[in-house]
């Protein structure tokens, strides 16, 4: 299957919108990322699993970079849990993906991935208009939250830079979706324990239904795949930066369709800037 990376970018920030909403409209105690996390090993693992064993030519570059993604999607899920236990998404969130700054320096310093003046400008207004928006949060939340926001941050530029090198052995989105799913399991078995250790369950005491765990695990898993295989020919960098229009569309549907004014202005202004730095980054 051939995309245009653009057009993958495309479609990824329509499913994690789409993913968003779903997520918005769940109840806390039903822990709605576990959920999709099941459904996406249910329903698009078995594939993922069968095209990385049968089609990835193995080597031991790629299996480091295979245990390297994994362990940091974990990292990732881990410091997003505690985080949100500790302050609102509307705080966590927006400080977790800005992470394309640190992609970017550790691109250039580790991986000799050079990007333009017009795009590390690019990349450093987006990442501006992301703190504007974590602003929006209640002023006296996230002292707690901050260190594992920023835990899930680092995780993602770990996991950013191994998927770029690791997309490069992967001939199929059958294989990137395996690739990824390995990472997915991991995390779906921390947050499993986690819950066993802190409620004393094996899963959450409430559930999504059925249409939202499918939907959401659909979502969730055919995102980060579309996000990486983009970065087959974008620097990683770029390609999450993309997708954070994702975060703004969601942020404007919330203020003009469903109404919720809370911190709007803050939110609004965040969108404006990181619209700004997008645009740069597509002229760059």
């Amino acid at each position: 299957m051939t995309f245009d990376p653009q057009l993958a970018i495309l479609i990824s920030v329509a499913m994690h919108v789409t993913w968003n909403l779903i997520a918005r409209h769940q109840p806390a105690a039903a822990l709605p990322l576990w959920w999709v996390l099941l459904a996406h090993l249910l329903l698009l693992a078995p594939w993922g699993f069968w095209s990385l064993l049968t089609r990835v030519d193995w080597n031991p570059d790629l299996l480091l970079l295979l245990a390297t993604s994994a362990l940091a999607n974990s990292l990732y899920f881990l410091g997003l849990h505690h985080a949100y236990r500790r302050a609102s998404a509307a705080l966590v969130y927006p400080l977790v993906r800005s992470s394309p700054l640190l992609i970017a320096l550790w691109s250039l310093l580790l991986l000799d991935e050079r990007l333009s003046g017009t795009a590390w400008l690019g990349i450093g207004i987006s990442v501006a208009g992301l703190l504007v928006m974590a602003r929006s949060a209640d002023a006296g939340e996230g002292q707690g939250a901050l260190p594992w926001a920023f835990l899930a941050m680092f995780a993602t530029s770990v996991y950013s830079m191994s998927d770029k090198e690791a997309v490069q052995h992967l001939p199929d989105m059958g294989s990137v979706i395996g690739f990824i799913s390995v990472g997915y399991l991991l995390s779906w078995l921390t947050i499993t324990m986690l819950l066993r250790k802190e409620a004393g369950r094996w899963w959450p005491e409430a559930n999504i239904g059925l249409g939202p765990m499918v939907i959401g695990g659909l979502c969730v898993g055919l995102a980060y795949a579309l996000v990486v295989y983009a970065m087959r020919s974008l620097p990683s960098a770029v390609v999450v930066a993309f997708s954070n229009t994702g975060i703004v569309i969601a942020a404007l549907i919330s203020i003009f369709w469903f109404q919720e004014f809370t911190a709007w202005k803050s939110r609004l202004i965040g969108s404006v800037v990181i619209l700004v730095g997008i645009l740069c980054l597509k002229l760059a």
